[in-house]
C-alpha cells in the first residue's frame, strides 16, 4: 500500500527506454553537434575530478557548487559529493570558488587543482543559538510542521505568472547524449491553493545523438514538472504527506547564518522500520518567521526493485534497470516580505544490466529550472487545457517542433558546461527584445 502511494505522487518523473531503431530519425541534425562536443571535451578542456565533503565528518556535500571565479564555468556535485569540472585549456590562472549552504566558502587556485582525486573539505559556518535572542523550538519535528503550516503567511498568496528557463541533460557516464532547453511560462497558484500550477511552453529546442545510447533511446518524462514539483512548500505531498511525515525522524543539525539570517538546519530520514524508499536530507529554515529557504534531499535507495518501479515506465525485456542516485534541491527567493519558488534541480543516476552482457550501462539525467521574471497574475486566468503542458510530457519529443532560430539568436549552440546563470543572461536579452517588439509584458 505504501509503495503505491509513493508511486502516485512521483508520477511526473519517469524513464522511458526503447529500441534505437524506432528513434533513429533524429540523428541527422545532432551528429555533428555531439562530435564537436566530444572534440571540445578531449582537446579544448582540462578536466578536474574530485569530491566535496564536510571537514568534520567527511560526509559528502550534495549539490555543492564549484565555479571558476569571474567566469560562467561551473558545476555541482552529485549525491556522492563527486564533481567533474571542465576548464578551457586557454585558462591557466584563476581561483575555483567552492560553496555550499551553511558552509564557509573556499577558494582554491586553479594551479593547485589536480586532474583527479581532489578532496575539498568545507567548514560549517556555525552560529550558537544562545547568542541569538530567539526562542528555540521544542523539537525539530514541531518546527517542520509549523513551517509547513505557515506557508500562507510567508509565501506568495496571489496567482503569479512566472517566466522560467528549464534545461535537462542525459549523459552516458560522462558524455552528453541529449540536451534540451526551454523557456516556459508558469501560472503559479497561491501557496495556500490546492490547484496545481499550469505550465505553457514558450520556446524549446534539443540536440540528441542516439548513437551514444548503446542499443536504447532514453527519454525523461515530465519535463519542467520534474523541477517544478520539487517546490516542497507548494507540493508537500510529494515528500511529506499527512500520513508519511510520521515515518520520518527529524533532528537539529548545527545552525548557521545565510545572508545574515539565522537558519535552523534540520536533518530528516525515514524510520528504520519503514521498508519503502523514502527521502533523507536537510531543510534550511529561517529561524524568525519559520520559512523554508532551501532543501536538499535524496531518495534512500535500499530496495532496488521498489525504486525501479517508482521511476521506470518502460524498458526492454532483456534489461534490468534501477536507480543508483536520486537527489533534489530547491531554493526560494524573497520579495517584499514574501517568498517564492526560485530554483530547483533534480538528479537521477541509474544502471542498466543487460542479459548475457558482461558490462552494464551507466546513465545520468539532470534537470534544473530557474525563475527569470514574475508578476502578479491580475486576472487569475490560466491557459486552456489544450495549450498547457501535461505532466507526462517528454520534452525531447516536443522540443524540435518549437525550435526558433530567430529567438535563440546568437545563443544558437547549447553549452552544457556553462552555468544556468550564464544561459539565463543570454535568454533574458532575447526575452526583452521580444517584449519590446510585441509591446506585451510577457512572452
Amino acid at each position: 500500500m505504501r509503495i503505491q502511494r509513493v508511486s502516485i505522487v512521483r508520477q511526473a518523473l519517469g524513464i522511458y527506454l526503447s529500441a534505437l531503431f524506432s528513434l533513429s530519425l533524429g540523428m541527422w541534425d545532432a551528429q555533428a553537434f555531439f562530435q564537436d562536443i566530444t572534440q571540445q571535451e578531449t582537446i579544448q578542456y582540462n578536466q578536474y575530478k574530485g569530491e566535496v565533503v564536510d571537514s568534520q565528518n567527511n560526509n559528502p556535500l550534495v549539490f555543492a557548487s564549484l565555479t571558476l571565479e569571474g567566469s560562467n564555468i561551473s558545476t555541482v556535485t552529485n549525491t556522492e559529493g563527486e564533481f567533474l569540472l571542465k576548464i578551457p585549456k586557454s585558462v591557466q590562472e584563476g581561483d575555483v570558488v567552492v560553496t555550499f549552504l551553511g558552509y564557509s566558502t573556499k577558494m582554491i587556485p586553479l594551479s593547485q587543482m589536480k586532474k583527479d582525486k581532489n578532496r575539498i573539505a568545507l567548514d560549517i559556518a556555525v552560529t550558537a543559538l544562545s547568542e541569538v535572542n530567539i526562542s528555540v523550538p521544542k523539537d525539530a519535528f514541531s518546527l517542520v510542521k509549523e513551517t509547513l503550516r505557515r506557508k500562507g503567511e510567508n509565501y506568495f498568496d496571489d496567482p503569479t505568472l512566472m517566466t522560467a528557463f528549464y534545461r535537462e541533460t542525459i549523459k552516458r557516464r560522462r558524455r552528453n547524449v541529449s540536451l534540451s532547453e526551454a523557456v516556459v511560462n508558469i501560472y503559479k497558484a497561491p501557496y495556500t491553493s490546492s490547484r496545481q500550477d499550469a505550465v505553457k511552453l514558450y520556446k524549446a529546442r534539443k540536440s540528441t545523438d542516439y548513437s551514444k545510447l548503446d542499443t536504447i533511446a532514453l527519454k525523461l518524462q515530465g519535463g519542467p514538472f520534474n523541477a517544478l514539483f520539487v517546490d516542497i512548500m507548494k507540493y508537500p505531498d510529494f515528500i511529506f504527506t499527512p500520513e508519511s511525515i510520521d515515518d520520518y525522524v527529524f533532528s537539529f543539525d548545527r545552525s548557521t547564518t545565510i545572508n545574515d539570517k539565522l537558519i535552523y538546519v534540520i536533518n530528516f530520514k525515514q524510520r528504520e522500520n519503514i521498508l519503502e524508499p523514502m527521502y533523507q536530507g536537510k531543510l534550511y529554515i529561517e529561524a524568525d518567521k519559520k520559512i523554508l529557504t532551501s532543501a536538499i534531499y535524496s531518495l534512500n535507495i535500499t530496495n532496488r526493485g521498489m525504486a525501479s518501479r517508482m521511476f521506470v515506465r518502460k524498458k526492454p525485456r532483456n534489461a534490468r534497470v534501477y536507480p543508483t542516485q536520486v537527489a533534489y534541491r530547491v531554493d526560494y527567493l524573497e520579495k517584499n516580505g514574501r517568498w517564492y519558488y526560485g530554483y530547483s534541480n533534480a538528479l537521477l543516476e541509474f544502471k542498466i544490466n543487460w542479459d548475457k552482457k558482461l558490462f552494464n550501462s551507466v546513465y545520468s539525467m539532470t534537470c534544473e529550472m530557474a525563475v527569470t521574471d514574475w508578476e502578479k497574475n491580475e486576472t487569475g486566468i490560466i491557459p486552456k487545457s489544450r495549450d498547457r503542458l501535461k505532466t507526462s510530457i517528454i520534452l525531447t519529443d516536443e522540443a524540435l517542433g518549437f525550435s526558433d532560430p530567430d529567438f535563440w539568436g546568437d545563443y544558437n549552440i547549447i553549452e552544457p558546461e556553462k552555468s544556468i546563470e550564464n544561459a539565463i543572461k543570454k535568454i533574458l536579452r532575447q526575452l526583452k527584445r521580444v517584449k519590446s517588439d510585441s509591446g506585451t509584458s510577457k512572452p
